[in-house]
């Protein structure tokens, strides 16, 4: 199969083009120059075309990632109290009522419960990866399976690549935690890349030469680079060359002050930075500066040290402590959606709190949660899009979906229609066209 097309264009691919090609001893994709069949490619392009989706106006898109599995029933889709000694199946905690009516959410998010008609709850999302935390993530970073042909783009460097920084002086995406492939921008290049940092006591490291570099020995270096670009002179080798120097262009364009101020969170109110929490609550504090001067999309990696031990990742005694990981993301969220509502900038931003699985019901041997992926949720918050709302039922345990499914390429279109970018249009890769989505439609009683 062609892996840039998904099942349902795949199968119109075969219908319109793919029998003429083999009828001819060719395959598919050359079948474009047989008389009456026309091109397949041009064919989508055109019903892709046609396609039209209401578009949001946020103007920031901000992930918060939490990293390990996050279980739907011990977070934002609660159910009967189980207990894992007794191994019976239900949440690890009690459960309150929020701020929409009929929406319940765990007691530890007692922060957010009450501003809950801010958000929007998406409790049917799913997909079928189970146990690789890394395919997982991939997955809901780029909305696909992994390529042995292609790296994909993830989400933000789509939105990054599509609608750039919304500021001067500033990059367009902004990765606070550990560097990935997966947070990456694959085929676009150095356009959709992110900068990276993973504190915040002082901004990105490596924007200028270290201070042993002197100017003399830079100017070497200089030279030397010249010296190898006229020795490089194949396209691909060209590209690669272009690729870095927009890199290093940019470096020096955020070397100054204007963006370095941004990481001085002492010039904020101590009041307001003891809103937020901790060392996670400070990175929610940093993006809101970072989304004022103008950063398009920011990812924010929860918990990096890992506050109960196992991170998110509640196998075994690991769920013991689980409470803290809500508690400290309950605290830091509630701030942040109520500091973007103090700026009026909430309806302008669009908050997902993501994670690669969620946890089935039943404990493990061990007192602790698997994974599961065919049915989690994902929070969202603000964008100018309708809150107070849950998308998607869930069965008795949240295990399965009784209504309203959706993809990750579902709610990837969602955030892309959010933020002004067609969830249909193509991009390129080389001379391939690749859908920014895999076929995902937005959720469109969001935008009514």
């Amino acid at each position: 199969m062609n892996p840039f097309l998904n099942r349902r264009d795949f199968n119109q691919y075969t219908a319109l083009g793919g029998a003429a090609a083999l009828s001819a001893g060719l395959p598919f994709g050359l079948s474009a120059g047989i008389q009456g069949v026309g091109s397949a490619s041009s064919l989508l392009a055109e019903e892709h075309a046609k396609v039209s989706f209401p578009m949001g106006k946020a103007e920031h898109c901000v992930m918060i990632w939490l990293g390990g599995g996050a279980g739907q029933i011990d977070t934002w889709d609660p159910k009967v109290k189980g207990d894992p000694k007794a191994n019976k199946a239900g949440s690890y905690y009690g459960k309150i009522q929020t701020a929409i009516p009929g929406v319940e959410v765990c007691e530890h998010l007692s922060r957010c419960a009450p501003i809950m008609d801010r958000f929007t709850l998406f409790r049917t999302v799913h997909h079928d990866v189970i146990d690789e935390h890394a395919a997982a993530t991939n997955r809901m970073h780029t909305g696909r399976p992994v390529s042995e042909t292609v790296i994909y783009p993830s989400v933000g460097s789509v939105i990054a690549h599509q609608r750039g920084a919304a500021g001067d002086g500033v990059p367009a995406y902004v990765l606070i935690g550990y560097p990935s492939t997966t947070r990456g921008p694959g085929f676009l290049g150095s356009k959709g890349n992110y900068v990276y940092l993973t504190d915040t006591e002082s901004g990105p490291q490596g924007f200028q030469p270290a201070s042993v570099i002197r100017q003399e020995r830079q100017a070497r270096r200089n030279e030397l680079l010249k010296k190898v670009r006229q020795l490089n002179t194949t396209e691909e080798k060209q590209a690669l060359l272009k690729n870095y120097e927009s890199m290093i262009d940019e470096a020096q364009r955020l070397a100054g002050p204007q963006f370095m101020r941004i990481f001085d969170l002492k010039s904020e109110s101590a009041d307001l930075r003891n809103e937020y929490g901790g060392e996670f609550g400070q990175r929610c504090l940093l993006t809101r500066r970072l989304l004022q001067s103008g950063v398009r999309f920011v990812e924010v990696s929860h918990n990096l040290n890992f506050l109960n031990g196992t991170g998110w990742d509640v196998h075994n005694d690991g769920i013991v402590q689980q409470h803290r990981l809500i508690q400290e993301l309950d605290q830091a969220l509630a701030a942040l959606v109520l500091d973007l509502e103090r700026n009026k900038l909430l309806d302008k931003t669009l908050i997902v709190v993501s994670t690669e699985f969620g946890r089935p019901a039943k404990f493990d041997g061990g007192g602790g949660r698997g994974h599961h992926g065919k049915c989690f949720s994902v929070a969202c918050a603000g964008g100018g899009i309708k809150t107070g709302v849950a998308i998607g039922e869930t069965d008795d345990l949240a295990m399965n979906i009784v209504t309203r499914p959706v993809s990750v390429p579902d709610l990837h279109a969602t955030m892309y229609a959010v933020c002004g970018v067609n969830p249909r249009e193509e991009l390129y890769a080389g001379e391939r066209p690749v859908p920014i989505t895999d076929g995902g439609t937005p959720v469109l009683e969001l935008f009514s």
